[in-house]
């Protein structure tokens, strides 16, 4: 926004959204409504952050929610354009606040974190409170339409005043009323990368150890990806033959 000194970025999520839902479905995933409608939202706000940074930067956002108590996590790359996450609904830690963590690598750089406190129960607002606090600089968030998020943030020299006062109509107008130059566009798509292989290599470490507790007597048993959350049946005979090859 060249006469506001401001970046903004958008998009229509209607077709993200519907790559999320295929995956709940496919790995028979039913999360509360009211968390669905937080996931969304904060899936909007995620991709359109990491539309904003550069291009070699692995971010994740982890969003505690006491009210309602909830857990969400979002994580993606810049470079890829891949973006996945889930909802934790169980054994969520009670705090007096709600937290939202900010999770960063850039290049081959050692992982950086921030960490910020915020009231409410909207992922939109505590990302702005991520962007005062943390970053340093404003970040607004507008819902234009159902599916369709706009995010404006500060750039040096910014009109401060115009940010901090703009609505959501305003935005809906942006492109007669502003002079806007197009930087660049990003394809990003739902995308985890999880696969059997890595599930394998997660459990080989246990079944060298404790191989009769992993599987609980049975010759099967389920894992579910800690990024998003799928589904992964892993056999016995499997597991054996993956330690064999390691130690070959």
């Amino acid at each position: 926004m060249r006469g506001r000194n401001a970046l903004l970025a958008r998009a229509d999520f209607s077709s993200l959204y519907v790559d999320y839902y295929l995956h709940l479905s496919d790995h028979a995933l039913r999360p509360a409504p009211e968390h669905d409608a937080l996931f969304k939202r904060a899936l909007a706000g995620f991709v359109l952050h990491a539309a904003s940074r550069p291009w070699n930067e692995h971010i994740a956002w982890t969003i505690n929610f006491q009210e309602p108590l909830v857990n969400l996590f979002i994580t993606g790359d810049t470079q890829g354009g891949g973006v996945t996450g889930r909802v934790f609904a169980e054994d969520v830690r009670q705090a007096p606040t709600s937290l939202f963590y900010c999770d960063v690598i850039r290049g081959g750089q050692p992982k950086r974190r921030s960490a910020i406190e915020f009231t409410g129960s909207d992922p939109l607002i505590a990302a702005e409170a991520f962007y005062t606090q943390s970053e340093q600089r404003h970040g607004r968030y507008f819902q234009v339409a159902d599916e369709e998020f706009v995010f404006v943030v500060e750039h040096p020299d910014c009109d401060l005043a115009w940010l901090k006062s703009v609505t959501t109509e305003q935005i809906r107008t942006i492109d007669t009323d502003e002079e806007l130059g197009l930087l660049e566009r990003r394809i990003v798509r739902w995308h985890c990368g999880c696969n059997q292989v890595r599930m394998l290599e997660v459990l080989a470490p246990v079944f060298k150890t404790e191989p009769e507790e992993l599987f609980g007597g049975g010759e099967t048993l389920e894992m579910r990806c800690p990024r998003c959350a799928a589904r992964h049946l892993v056999t016995r005979e499997a597991l054996e033959a993956f330690v064999a090859q390691q130690a070959g």
